[in-house]
Parts: C-alpha cells; structure tokens; sequence
C-alpha cells in the first residue's frame, strides 16, 4: 500500500530525486508561510514549483496550485475574520468579483493554449513584483 502511494506522489520507480523532494517539501513551506502571512500569493509559488520540479503542464499546476492553497486560504481567513478585523461592505464587495473571476478564470483555463497561460502568469507575477516596487 505504501508502495502504490510513494509511486502515486513520487512517479514510478521513485524516480523523484532526493534533491528535488527536499525542494518540494521546502517550497511548500515558503508557500504556505506566504499564504499565512500576506493572506494569499503562496499559489505564485507553488506555480513554478510544480511545473520546474513536478514537471506538470502549466493548466495542471494552476488547478493543483489552487486545490492545495483553498484550504490554507479558509484557515487564515478565520484567523483574519476574528483577529484583525474585516471591513465587511468593501470584502463583500471585493469577495463578489472574485467569486465571479474566479469561475470565468477556471473558464478559460481550460481554452487557453499552454504555453500562453505560462506568459500571461510571469507576466502579472512580474508586474506585480514591479507594483510593490514602485508603490
């Protein structure tokens, strides 16, 4: 049984290298760290990580990306929620255009090419950085 796991997580034959599992499990810490943290952005980590060390396809990343930081993501909210406060009309209002980004952007996912979802994710994660340095 435990066999049949470790080939599931690690690919067959354990052909993951040390290396690159320690890589992994120290990633995912980061992420993790981030996401606690800043209350999200741990998924731009985990992006890259997988498609550099896991070698998923650029749309398996993003969906994997998001199914692991949901539920980090509802944990620190309760946290936020109840200790530093929420302004409730401008998190309801924001909360709407996510939900609603988030379905059309689980959407289009499926219909955009690979390598261009690639460009456009580097694209804003360098934007992004560029913003925060700018101000």
């Amino acid at each position: 049984m435990k066999e049949k796991f470790e080939e599931k997580i690690w690919g067959e034959n354990n052909a993951f290298s040390m290396t690159k599992k320690i890589w992994l499990v120290i990633g995912s810490l980061v992420a993790g760290i981030c996401t606690g943290l800043f209350g999200g952005g741990g998924g731009m980590l985990i992006v890259p990580l997988l498609t550099t060390l896991y070698g998923l396809e650029q749309d398996k990343a993003h969906a994997t990306a998001l199914a692991t930081i949901f539920p980090l993501c509802c944990i620190s909210s309760i946290f936020y929620l109840v200790g530093a406060g929420w302004e409730y009309q401008n998190g309801l209002v924001v909360s709407l255009g996510v939900v609603v980004g988030g379905i059309v952007g689980s959407f289009a996912l499926r219909k955009i090419p690979k390598r261009m979802l690639g460009v456009i994710f580097y694209i804003l994660m360098i934007g992004g950085g560029v913003k925060m340095i700018i101000g």
